[in-house]
């Protein structure tokens, strides 16, 4: 039918409100007339160098560094940016795409976005609970200024779309502590909690206004054996198991019976990839998405290492976070999250106990 001069390409590629899908969802399919060739190839690197790169800022943490490794089996390495105020990266990215960068300096960020053409932002550097409370100055500034500069980014379509972490520090005391509903009553009352409500209409305020496609999920306590806790008040599941190992005690700075949502880390991380892989339609709330895991105090902890770790020990000394934690809720009701997006939790306390116990390095205290 055509010439032997003449060459037809055809190209089809799947694409879904241009969100970056799993690479498995890519096909190019190729016809050359002039040759018997047919060629069908996955190209996930080659669709994302077109439709831009992942900057992930606030790598060093404990969810940034194991986000950027689950970004980077999702869609590449060579489509992650690992970035932190940090002039090194953490050793477990020592291999990953990294740079310095400071998120309250908005013109380098700006200058970044060009410079490696980012077309997604996840948000991850903030000063946490604990650590909010001794400097509260900077960890307004560091909270809001960083989302607004990564906000306006996206208003100014700079970039495409923005993940941004919320916390259950939004609730309050006066917050219904059992199955906190998705909306309620708040009234945090520490500077992180505060900086994070007042971020999460922030983020929905972006969206109403200037179409900014920005989703958030309020994390519980986060559980992880790749790092070491970062200053939060639920820090104390994490920090258990290092002990635990190392002389088998602990003393607790929460009392026995404090309940607190948590959810393991691997949970996590895959919630926030699934939201930023969910098409636009199904994000109904632009302020931030209740998520549950699993509900338990430092007691019931206690006593699931024992069962694993004959011996162990456990010492309760309360200090200012207690304040902290009974301000904050028991558990969670995430239906909305379920109905949305269809999110749904694989670890309960067994599992994660666990997992913990048998890949936590005590040698890193």
């Amino acid at each position: 039918m055509f010439g032997s001069n003449r060459i037809l390409t055809k190209i089809s590629c799947k694409f879904l409100a241009f969100s970056h899908r799993r690479p498995n969802e890519y096909k190019i399919l190729c016809y050359r007339t002039h040759s018997t060739m047919k060629c069908l190839y996955s190209l996930p690197n080659i669709l994302y160098n077109a439709m831009g790169k992942i900057l992930v800022i606030g790598s060093a943490g404990q969810i940034g560094t194991e986000l950027v490794l689950a970004l980077e089996k999702e869609y590449g390495k060579s489509n992650v940016i690992a970035s932190d105020v940090k002039p090194e990266p953490t050793f477990a990215l020592r291999e990953s795409n990294y740079l310095a960068l400071d998120v309250m300096n908005a013109e380098a960020l700006d200058g970044v976005v060009k410079k490696y053409g980012v077309s997604e932002i996840y948000l991850l550097a903030a000063l946490l609970s604990a650590t909010a409370e001794k400097n509260p100055d900077f960890a307004w500034k560091l909270n809001m200024d960083g989302l607004f500069n990564v906000l306006n980014l996206a208003r100014y379509k700079k970039i495409e779309k923005v993940f941004w972490p919320s916390s259950i520090a939004v609730f309050g005391p006066t917050t219904p502590k059992d199955m906190t509903p998705q909306s309620t009553i708040m009234e945090p009352t520490t500077v992180y909690g505060i900086s994070k409500q007042s971020g999460e209409q922030w983020c929905n305020y972006y969206h109403c206004k200037y179409g900014v496609d920005v989703r958030s999920i309020r994390y519980p306590g986060l559980i992880s054996y790749t790092s070491l806790p970062g200053g939060g008040t639920t820090d104390y599941a994490v920090d258990i198991f290092y002990h635990a190992k190392k002389s088998n005690s602990y003393t607790c700075y929460l009392s026995e019976n404090t309940a607190l949502p948590m959810m393991y880390m691997e949970d996590a991380i895959r919630a926030t990839i699934q939201i930023m892989q969910s098409p636009a339609e199904n994000i109904k709330i632009r302020t931030s998405y209740n998520l549950a895991g699993m509900s338990f105090t430092p007691k019931l902890l206690a006593e699931a290492i024992t069962e694993r770790l004959p011996g162990f020990g456990i010492n309760y000394a309360p200090d200012f976070r207690q304040k902290i934690a009974d301000s904050w809720p028991n558990s969670i009701d995430d239906q909305d999250a379920k109905n949305d997006w269809g999110w749904s939790m694989s670890y309960d306390l067994s599992a994660m106990v666990k997992v913990m116990l048998e890949n936590t390095d005590e040698s890193l205290l």
